[in-house]
């Protein structure tokens, strides 16, 4: 039995239309996906300043929102010159001081290692290990020499980096300004008010979402930053071969890498840990098992207390998010993976609650009809 089903000429052309509408509008949001990346970025950084600025208006007089969104712009200005004066001159000397000092480490290393020497001459194979380490000194010895070209050749990515920094500022400062505005707009469009405050009730919570973990995660970065600032600061007295820049140093690494979830913690901590074993053996260990006590003491006392508002999201949910941001948006986009998350939780939340709401809705006439039925039996 065959079976013809026929459609117009019309509704073919408009599912095709819709189709290609639809194909064209995935291209499009594909073409625009880093400039979609910094407007999210924008708009985290102004939900983050949100607050401090809402503050800082209401202490100018007039309330000037204007006033107080250029106040805090000009102190978050201040702090990223802060960290490029604080930062980059010891970066610069430390990488130098590690090239030039890699050689004397593998000279040192291979007269102090007898054990390892005895082993290489009795198996015979002293002229490949002289070879390796030759090249190693040599590879180092190059590397130094063409600093100077790598520096020319990443001079256009750090315009990009700048670039790009600056048209982020540039949007959340507008969003800042106009955010009100637009809400209500936003607001005034509704008819009906009881979907309005129904939706009024669920921005704020995706905004306390926002706001609380970014907040809570600054505080216990700083804390962080700031504690091994001082170690490194104290190791530097105690032993002379520690520069006291690098408490600074430390201070601005640890505060932006533990900003990463999950993983952002460990790989500052290593990172300045290695950096003082080059400089100090015994600093580098001490500053290392430093690290391993307090970060048991973060896991455990202070991220909860200080996160007191909860996401309620589950060890592969938090993975799962902060592995889609890192590799759509690199390490900005593990940065506001987390608090994404949390905002696709309460959106999910409020369907299901209004579906089950609907439902309750929906089979009210029926459980009068059944509750009627049996009184009358």
């Amino acid at each position: 039995m065959k079976v013809r089903i026929e459609i117009d000429t019309k509704t073919f052309v408009r599912f095709w239309l819709v189709v290609i509408g639809f194909g064209l509008a995935g291209v499009a949001i594909y073409s625009a996906k880093s400039a979609l990346i910094l407007l999210g970025i924008s708009l985290f950084l102004a939900l983050a300043l949100n607050r401090p600025v809402s503050a800082l208006a209401k202490l100018l007089p007039g309330k000037s929102r204007l006033g107080g969104t250029a106040l805090a712009y000009v102190m978050l200005v201040t702090l990223l010159g802060c960290v490029a004066w604080f930062a980059v001159p010891p970066i610069v000397q430390q990488s130098a001081k590690f090239v030039e000092s890699v050689p004397g480490l593998v000279d040192q290393a291979g007269s102090q290692w007898h054990g390892i020497n005895e082993l290489i001459d009795k198996n015979g194979w002293r002229p490949q290990v002289d070879a390796t380490l030759n090249n190693l000194k040599q590879q180092a010895s190059s590397w130094a020499a063409s600093a100077g070209t790598n520096l020319i050749s990443s001079v256009g990515s750090l315009a990009s980096f700048l670039g790009s920094l600056f048209l982020v500022l540039v949007l959340s400062f507008l969003m800042l300004l106009e955010g009100p505005t637009w809400m209500k707009r936003l607001w005034g469009l509704y008819n009906d008010q009881s979907k309005m405050e129904n939706h009024k009730k669920l921005a704020g919570q995706m905004y306390n979402v926002v706001t609380g973990y970014v907040s809570g995660q600054l505080t216990v970065s700083g804390i962080d930053a700031v504690l091994s600032g001082v170690v490194v600061f104290c190791l530097s007295l105690a032993f002379p071969a520690i520069d006291s820049n690098l408490a600074m140093l430390t201070v601005m690494v640890t505060f932006i890498l533990t900003l990463i979830p999950m993983f952002g913690a460990t790989l500052a901590g290593l990172l300045i840990a290695l950096l003082l074993f080059f400089n100090n053996v015994t600093a580098g260990i001490i500053y290392a098992a430093y690290f391993i006590i307090y970060q048991q003491i973060e896991n455990n006392f202070i991220a909860p207390s200080i996160q007191s508002k909860k996401l309620e999201l589950s060890a592969l949910m938090v993975l799962s998010s902060v592995t889609i941001g890192l590799y759509v948006g690199g390490l900005l986009g593990s940065l506001i993976a987390i608090p994404a998350a949390g905002v696709v939780k309460v959106l999910l939340e409020n369907y299901l609650e209004q579906a089950k709401k609907n439902r309750l809705e929906s089979a009210k006439p029926l459980n009068k009809l059944v509750k009627k039925m049996k009184n009358e039996d």
